[in-house]
């Protein structure tokens, strides 16, 4: 293979990795916070304390397969993991606002609103972490 395809499937893997991550990611995060109620008997009369376990984990194992599988960088852990996280809790934000503003005045029903919602955090996602969080300093 030439030089220049290789670079060219380089830079088409990133995005599919980018996919295959996300969705190994939303399927670990929606079979963890049941299995977290199943294991752990105390977590099913406090759920709430289960789901922010639940979100911890889930946003370790997120950055995790995006910065060793999708992106490969070797930056700064600790800047990188913040810049993730607060991506997270400002869009956990936004969903807050956004999915009453579209219910209620928009007249959007909730499932088609929170599925547009998901998919532009999914295109903000795949611009904020290749530009922003994993910025391209020290990628294998």
């Amino acid at each position: 293979m030439s030089q220049i395809m290789t670079v060219r499937f380089l830079r088409l893997g990133k995005p599919l990795r980018f996919l295959a991550a996300g969705a190994l990611n939303t399927a670990f995060g929606l079979a963890f916070y049941p299995l977290l109620l199943w294991a752990v008997p105390e977590f099913r009369t406090h759920y709430l304390v289960a789901l922010g376990v639940a979100q911890i984990v889930c946003l370790c194992f997120a950055f995790t397969t995006y910065k060793l599988g999708v992106f490969r960088t070797r930056g700064d852990l600790l800047r990188e993991f913040g810049t993730f996280s607060s991506f997270y809790a400002v869009n956990y934000a936004a969903n807050w606002a956004a999915l009453p503003l579209l219910v209620e005045l928009g007249g959007v029903p909730p499932a088609i609103a929170q599925i547009g919602f998901t998919l532009v955090l999914i295109v903000g996602s795949w611009f904020w972490h290749s530009r922003v969080t994993f910025r391209g300093h020290g990628v294998r």
